[in-house]
């Protein structure tokens, strides 16, 4: 038998039998009932929902190939089998060259974005997004070293011990503790925490777009905070004045959407139906702290947009 909605195959393991297939059925199920918890895992430590979804069905398939009756917490040893696939693909990007910025803070590999309407994100992003998980987060996490964003992502958004961190990066649990510490501070620098009102954050958004459609610079001025930060792939603009002026030029009017982008207030800008740009803000005390701007056409390809 196949469950098709998660694409596992629980047609049994190396015994035969309606025994073995109750068995491997049973596991399937407890592993299901684990998948959104440990997609959640997975897009922190990658920045990706298709390789989110592949480290999730490796998980799977490691699950199905161990011995787990000594295990006691199974969700426990999956959130680290998963950590520890994420850590091996996160390595594996930077023997293809794939690495940070170092000098800038600025990944050349930007996150994948979740879009949805306005009105509201689905219960399945809404697990995903679960501990506000906002874009700039995840460019930040972008910038860290594989094992920084590990100790990180399972200590501080899942509450994972450095005692059970510390085997998969192969360090002591102090060690582990230091990796966790310089990924906060880094984190706590260049994703301040959003303003929690997300009616607020609209009225915000709304009026650095209706500033850029109208090229008021002194209104798109009044919207920023003085050091703002505008971030995209290779690139990173500081201050207001700035920012105002690349926003005065940005091609938003007439083609800016209003969306959610990871559970905030953004904008999407479509051309001929087709995504092109997503711009996701971190609005801080009433006044925009952070845009991050996605535009690499490839990227935004696979992104799914549902808007209202």
């Amino acid at each position: 038998m196949s469950d098709s909605s998660s694409g596992i195959d629980i047609s049994g393991g190396s015994g035969s039998g309606s025994g073995s297939r109750s068995g491997s059925e049973f596991l399937a199920l407890r592993f299901e009932s684990h998948r959104s918890h440990l997609r959640a895992v997975a897009y922190r430590m990658l920045g990706s929902l298709v390789e989110a979804d592949d480290a999730v069905q490796e998980a799977w398939i490691r699950l199905s190939r161990a011995d787990t009756g000594q295990v006691d917490n199974l969700g426990g040893w999956l959130t680290t089998v998963v950590g520890r696939v994420c850590l091996d693909m996160l390595r594996s990007r930077r023997t293809r060259g794939e690495e940070p910025l170092e000098d800038t803070g600025v990944p050349l590999r930007m996150p994948e974005p979740v879009i949805s309407p306005v009105s509201g994100t689905d219960p399945e992003q809404e697990a995903l997004l679960a501990d506000s998980v906002g874009l700039a987060l995840l460019v930040v996490l972008e910038t860290l070293t594989p094992a920084e964003r590990l100790a990180f992502v399972l200590h501080d958004l899942f509450a994972v011990p450095y005692e059970e961190i510390a085997p998969i990066v192969g360090r002591t649990a102090t060690a582990s503790r230091q990796l966790a510490s310089r990924a906060r501070r880094r984190v706590q620098g260049g994703a301040p925490a959003p303003d929690a009102d997300l009616a607020q954050q609209r009225e915000v958004v709304d009026a650095f777009l209706a500033a850029a459609r109208e090229g008021d610079f002194d209104a798109l001025v009044a919207v920023l905070d003085p050091d703002v930060v505008s971030r995209s792939a290779g690139r990173v603009t500081v201050g207001a004045a700035a920012v105002a002026s690349g926003a005065r030029s940005a091609q938003l009017v007439g083609i800016a959407r209003p969306a959610l982008v990871n559970g905030s207030a953004g904008l999407v800008v479509l051309s001929e139906g087709r995504l092109v740009r997503v711009l996701a803000f971190t609005v801080v005390r009433g006044r925009i702290a952070v845009i991050d701007v996605l535009n690499d056409p490839e990227q935004l390809a696979g992104v799914d947009v549902t808007l209202d």
